[in-house]
């Protein structure tokens, strides 16, 4: 009897070691169960619907609402139409999450995605379609679409330019007597012949100005006999030092400069955007300013401002500032608009 129990008790056991191997392959085999209350970081894009890949442009501002059974998160696309969900941990969860998409003048959209991080959500939004069937002529009137052509990118950039400050004309003399050997006593004609003179002048423009167009020339007396040793004339420079030798009679000399002043004016720049479907896509350079978009309106001419906000009545506008390089803004039409050819 015993020796019965003996083989029941190790045909059991051998039973059981069997299962757990096939449990412990099985979980080599498949990893992990995932953690049902781990927190998960969902990633997508929103585009557009169009059966032309090209005009799938991104859609900014979408509003996005993600429920993980009595979890709510919410958030928006940015101005490329990305997004980035995080699914908290500390309550229970399920394995899919419910996501929900809603943007004005698009059918929202909602859907159910894997509760995993190794996923890129791709949505795509279906324009709504603008029927006029059943609708009075006013009611088709106020609906018409306002056609949009001819845009043009506005902005100001800081640029330096040079004013005219005045003008300077200044006479100075060099008093000498001629025919008097130098003998070595300086200073001395260039040849160590006659007794010489020599005359310094120094001028300094007034603060923020500077000299151009320095000239130096002799007006009066035996100017054959004179020589300029030295002078700072820069072409662009806020001092004027000049060295005057004669070695013979008294002469006049006069030197004569522009005065200008650089100053920062505000330069007027266009650009044109680059348009997709529905979208409009151009950048600007770091430090512009002054933003505005022209537009043929229906056959209006109209400029809008633009400010910090990104505020227009017919577009949604987004901008991306990478660390270097130029700023790209991204405008999604609104519903009852669309570019014209």
């Amino acid at each position: 009897m015993a020796a019965k129990q003996k083989l029941v008790l190790g045909i059991v056991m051998g039973v059981a070691a069997l299962c757990l191997a096939i449990l412990a392959a099985t979980l080599l085999k498949v990893g992990p169960l995932p953690n049902p209350l781990a927190s998960v970081t969902l990633t997508g894009a929103v585009l557009r619907q169009d059966d032309d890949p090209r005009n799938q442009t991104p859609l900014a501002n979408v509003e996005i609402t993600a429920v993980d059974g009595s979890l709510t998160v919410r958030g928006k696309s940015d101005s490329s139409g990305f997004f980035e969900l995080k699914i908290r941990q500390g309550v229970p969860i399920r394995r899919r999450i419910s996501l929900k998409f809603e943007y004005a003048g698009y059918k929202p959209v909602e859907l159910a995605v894997p509760r995993t991080a190794n996923r890129l959500n791709i949505v795509r939004m279906q324009p709504l379609g603008r029927s006029t069937k059943g609708k009075t002529s006013s009611e088709r009137a106020i609906e018409k679409i306002t056609r949009i052509k001819d845009v043009r990118i506005r902005y100001l950039s800081k640029d330096q330019s040079t004013v005219s400050a005045g003008s300077l004309a200044k006479q100075f003399e060099i008093t000498n007597i001629g025919n008097i050997p130098c003998d070595k006593r300086q200073p001395c004609s260039p040849d160590g012949k006659w007794k010489a003179a020599a005359n310094l002048i120094s001028l300094d423009a007034p603060e923020g100005n500077e000299f151009q167009n320095v000239s130096v020339s002799c007006v009066a007396g035996p100017c054959p006999f004179t020589k300029v040793e030295s002078d700072h004339l820069s072409p662009r420079s806020g001092q004027i030092r000049i060295k005057v030798l004669n070695w013979s009679d008294t002469t006049d000399f006069v030197v004569e400069a522009d005065i200008s002043r650089n100053v920062l004016t505000d330069k007027v720049h266009h650009s044109y955007p680059f348009i997709v479907g529905q979208t409009m896509n151009f950048g600007l350079p770091q430090g512009s300013e002054g933003l505005s978009i022209e537009v043929n309106l229906d056959g209006q001419e109209i400029v809008f401002p633009i400010g910090p906000e990104l505020i227009l009545t017919w577009a949604t506008c987004g901008v991306e500032t990478p660390a270097a390089g130029n700023r790209l803004y991204r405008c999604q039409l609104k519903p009852g608009y669309a570019f014209a050819p």
